[in-house]
């Protein structure tokens, strides 16, 4: 018997998606995005200073910020006013490492763009939907540093997506809600570049270890997932 979703989808489906940009008057770029019942809002900020380690070298720097409302989910959360936890700095490095690999620093000049990633409703898959909404915040903002004339070409280099896969009940399956994520043998989380080249792939065995063969699986069944996206992401910017 093949393995049934709750919400009845197909195993190479995708949750619903939506990305609405320019969603803050005040952001240089921004978009809401929704996968599922997942919603995360996703602002760059520009800045024209760079860190100390980066700075008269003549280039930038993209770096990101998470955060999770405090009843984005089922119980409050408390918010993380003084210290991250660790899996908030986990998630920021990570949308931080996504986004910086498909930005040409030079081209930035020296100046700064900060991701916020804000989720007000979680189910599942939130640091993927991160990536994915804050690459259209990104890139709107770079697209206003061209035609304002502060920088002479685009710095992105390509587009850039993210989508979790698992395997629940011996079933590959792409894009998993919290239901599933909870529950899953093996979760996977995959970012890809507009070429096709990965960013970053994390894979943890919750109980049984994978094979190959199901790694494999995995990684061409997010990539399909990852194709998907970058088409709800080009809407977005060209709409």
């Amino acid at each position: 018997m093949s393995f049934v979703r709750q919400d009845d989808r197909k195993v190479d489906e995708l949750r619903s998606v939506r990305i609405t940009p320019n969603i803050s008057p005040y952001a240089e770029g921004s978009a809401l995005i929704e996968v599922g019942r997942t919603k995360v809002i996703c602002t760059a900020s520009v800045e024209d200073r760079v860190p100390p380690f980066l700075r008269n070298k003549g280039t930038g720097w993209v770096t990101a910020e998470y955060a999770m409302l405090p009843r984005a989910t089922n119980t409050r959360t408390q918010r993380e006013t003084m210290r991250p936890t660790g899996r908030t700095q986990e998630i920021q490095r990570l949308i931080g490492r996504s986004l910086r690999a498909v930005v040409d620093m030079k081209l930035l000049g020296e100046r700064q763009i900060f991701l916020d990633c804000d989720v007000i409703q979680a189910d599942g898959g939130t640091r993927c939907a991160s990536i994915t909404g804050a690459y259209v915040a990104l890139a709107l903002a770079c697209r206003r540093l061209v035609q304002t004339g502060v920088v002479r070409a685009n710095p992105i280099l390509s587009e850039v997506a993210a989508v979790s896969v698992g395997i629940c009940e011996e079933t590959t399956i792409l894009d998993l809600a919290y239901v599933e994520d909870s529950s899953a043998e093996v979760d996977m989380n995959i970012v890809c570049t507009g070429e096709g080249k990965f960013i970053e792939i994390q894979g943890t065995a919750e109980r049984e270890p994978f094979s190959r063969d199901q790694m494999n699986a995995m990684l061409a069944l997010a990539e399909k997932g990852i194709k998907e996206l970058f088409e709800q992401q080009r809407k977005a910017l060209a709409g």
